[in-house]
């Protein structure tokens, strides 16, 4: 399967291309190396270019022929979401509604996103499990809240098969998490 993986360059991405090449995928790093360093994209393809722009992400899902996307390209410290949320809105929210909006243009179902236990807040269980309230006290963790409400209207309205785990990359068997 060709996977596109938004973020490719970074830490958490660049190992995810890496899995998916060790396991015979083929890849396409995305990424606008604000974080992200080039080196660090390991094989596969490398797209630079950004999900806060709508064409780089449409063009490079359209010219790649990728089949599937897995998505790591947002911004992740809790601190600097405090100090900054226009920042964290932007690329979280605006970035991924670009991502599914240019996904539903050119076809492209398979979709893994990276959420965060920030989503969940203070957990008022441990372990935390997928059914434990949603209730996130930082501007980041409200970002990857809203997205994973995006992504569950898009996964109904348009036919997305969402997944919220990025566990299960060499079988690949993308399921909704929530009906």
């Amino acid at each position: 399967m060709k996977v596109l993986v938004t973020g490719g360059a970074g830490y958490i991405g660049s190992h995810a291309v890496r899995v998916l090449l060790e396991s015979g995928h083929s890849t396409i790093a995305f990424d606008n190396l604000s974080e992200g360093h080039r080196e660090s994209v390991w094989g596969g393809a490398f797209v630079q270019g950004d999900v806060t722009r709508f064409e780089d992400i449409r063009n490079a899902l359209e010219n790649s022929g990728a089949e599937a996307v897995m998505h790591f390209a947002a911004s992740c410290c809790v601190g600097e979401s405090v100090e900054n949320p226009s920042k964290y809105y932007h690329n979280n929210v605006l970035g991924g509604l670009n991502l599914l909006r240019a996904m539903v243009e050119t076809g492209v179902q398979f979709f893994i996103f990276s959420s965060s236990a920030a989503v969940y807040g203070v957990p008022s269980l441990i372990p935390i499990d997928e059914d434990h309230p949603r209730l996130p006290i930082n501007p980041y963790g409200r970002t990857k809240n809203t997205f994973e409400l995006i992504m569950e209207d898009f996964g109904r309205a348009y036919g997305l098969h969402c997944s919220e785990s990025a566990v299960v990359i060499c079988d690949y068997e993308p399921v909704r998490r929530h009906k």
